[in-house]
């Protein structure tokens, strides 16, 4: 654990060890530390360090610690859901979760995650005390969950049976299904909430369905293979990954008319949509370069390199650093979000594959799937900026991790 210089000064009694577990709790906690008798944060905690050694009686209350952030493993091999503390870096739960699990989410507004399993079964997790609540039967197999953003609803897919299936997310169970001609590859759910995508390998086509009354609105001949998907913040436009050939696909969503198809020089796996959506930069399997496509005008402005086999990505919401998971190499690399320099390069382990930034942004954790391990790195800027390498720590958290979520202590 990172220790606080001012609190290891203070000595080993009993009220000196309660009140380092109360600071690091504020270090580790919710970004929003609370002010005391009416003053700003570090008189505050100069306060309650006062109070807990006893040199001062002011009266006042000692405000309970928020909740530590813990970040959520998905270990694919081993069906577990791991549950690590990020106040000690340890792992405090580890539930068993239906069979080769491929993702976890939280449902938004709520205290859930959802766990999806291609074998059709999704397994509803409350958190912060983690707990299988309940079981969907999505049906053959499930995959590209998505939610409403008022967390009400879910939408998923069954491959295996076509469909395309309604969840009512506060009953717990399915509500509806859509049935289609062609092999389902990939699903999206537009920022508004109004209008699913459906990708179909089968027939390069792109389908577009009212999220509320399910009937269709159009669709499109894209690329070979669509699959992955990423919808810009004013839902206006849809960019579709055309996974059998070096391209992507732009569409307009009002009309469902093909803007454009943007040679981009790899196979597009991944689509990284910066925060404001003006750029999308596009990872592939087995590439050692990651392309930048400006989606206002359907371009590529510039193809950077990488480190081997880049898999994952996530933007701070400023856009001042993205970071990338390099699966080949089993690095982290920091890209500034305006220069595109590479700040820095951290080892974390053999095969990183996916990553997932703690709500106030302090802390990047990495999910390897060969070593077994959750990563945890510095995330700050300030740290990015000045440090070689970027690592805290890691954990052992079970075998092949695959996803990695960390959600708001407050659930939100």
């Amino acid at each position: 654990m990172i220790h606080d210089a001012a609190v290891a000064n203070f000595g080993t009694t009993e009220k000196q060890t309660e009140l380092t577990h109360t600071l690091h709790a504020f270090e580790f906690g919710h970004n929003g530390l609370r002010r005391d008798c009416g003053r700003p944060v570090a008189a505050a905690l100069a306060v309650l360090a006062a109070c807990a050694l006893g040199a001062i009686s002011l009266g006042c209350r000692r405000p309970p610690p928020p909740k530590p952030y813990t970040a959520f493993v998905l270990n694919n091999q081993s069906a577990t859901l791991a549950a690590v503390n990020l106040a000690d870096f340890r792992v405090v739960a580890s539930l068993a979760v239906a069979p080769q699990p491929e993702r976890v989410l939280v449902r938004p507004g709520s205290r859930q995650l959802y766990v999806v399993s291609p074998t059709g079964k999704i397994n509803v997790i409350a958190y912060p005390d983690p707990r299988v609540t309940a079981t969907i039967e999505a049906g053959k197999s499930a995959k590209d969950l998505a939610f409403s953003p008022d967390g009400q609803a879910a939408y998923v897919l069954d491959p295996d049976d076509h469909e395309l299936v309604f969840v009512d997310c506060e009953a717990g169970k399915v509500s509806a299904r859509l049935r289609f001609q062609n092999e389902l590859s990939g699903m999206a759910l537009s920022p508004d909430g109004k209008t699913l995508v459906i990708a179909s390998s089968g027939s390069n086509h792109l389908t577009f369905l009212s999220a509320q009354t399910r009937k269709p609105l159009g669709s499109t001949e894209v690329g070979k293979d669509p699959g992955p998907m990423a919808i810009l913040p004013d839902s206006s436009r849809v960019f579709v990954a055309d996974t059998g050939e070096a391209k992507i696909s732009a569409v307009d969503m009002a009309t469902q008319n093909l803007l454009a198809h943007v040679e981009i020089g790899i196979r597009p796996t991944t689509l990284l949509l910066k925060p404001d959506g003006g750029e999308m930069y596009v990872l592939g399997p087995q590439a050692t370069s990651m392309v930048i496509v400006d989606t206002f005008h359907a371009n590529v402005e510039q193809t950077l390199p990488s480190g081997r086999e880049p898999a994952a990505g996530v933007f701070r919401r400023d856009e001042s650093l993205l970071y990338i998971a390099n699966a080949g190499d089993g690095t982290v690399s920091a890209l500034d979000g305006q220069t595109r320099e590479v700040l820095a390069a951290t080892h974390v382990g053999v095969e990183p594959r996916a990553l997932a930034l703690t709500p106030d942004e302090r802390f990047l954790v990495v999910a390897d799937s060969t070593a077994s391990s959750l990563a945890v790195l510095h995330a700050d800027p300030a740290t990015v900026m000045k440090s070689r390498s970027l690592l805290i720590t890691t954990v052992g958290v079970g075998s092949r991790p695959i996803d990695v979520v960390v959600p708001d202590w407050l659930g939100k």
